[in-house]
């Protein structure tokens, strides 16, 4: 992702482009799956992790990002793909590998349909699968 692709997403979501900020947006964007905080500050040497945790908040607050808890690790966060401003309408489900603790996207899965119960409405949806990565599983 380029330093211009990272403003323009940045400036979409109402995020003043500063360059913490978009070293923080291509490190997500080039990871290409969901990272904890402590994956990009060992990723991110320039800015501390205060620096990179208040990006990732500002991130989130605005629709840039979402968080996965993966039950492991704790949160993970990842660039939404769908780009709204307003709202994260792009729930997919992730799989976390038990062995070498990393969590993918599986972008094509859709989170299954839950049904709820009278009275109950659902604000977000947080589905991880667990097992062995291709990866681990090879070696």
């Amino acid at each position: 992702m380029t330093h211009e692709d990272c403003e323009k997403i940045l400036e979409h979501h109402g995020i003043k482009p500063t360059a913490n900020r978009i070293v923080v947006v291509r490190e997500l964007a080039a990871a290409g799956r969901p990272l904890t905080l402590s994956e990009l500050e060992y990723r991110i040497l320039s800015i501390d992790k205060s620096g990179v945790f208040r990006a990732l908040t500002l991130f989130r607050d605005h629709h840039l990002v979402h968080t996965i808890e993966d039950g492991g690790s704790g949160l993970r966060y990842e660039l939404c793909q769908s780009h709204s401003d307003d709202e994260d309408d792009d729930l997919h489900v992730h799989f976390f590998c038990e062995q070498c603790q990393r969590t993918y996207c599986l972008d094509t899965v859709p989170v299954p349909q839950v049904g709820l119960p009278e009275g109950f409405e659902m604000q977000s949806a947080n589905y991880i699968v667990k097992g062995i990565c291709p990866m681990c599983k090879a070696k």
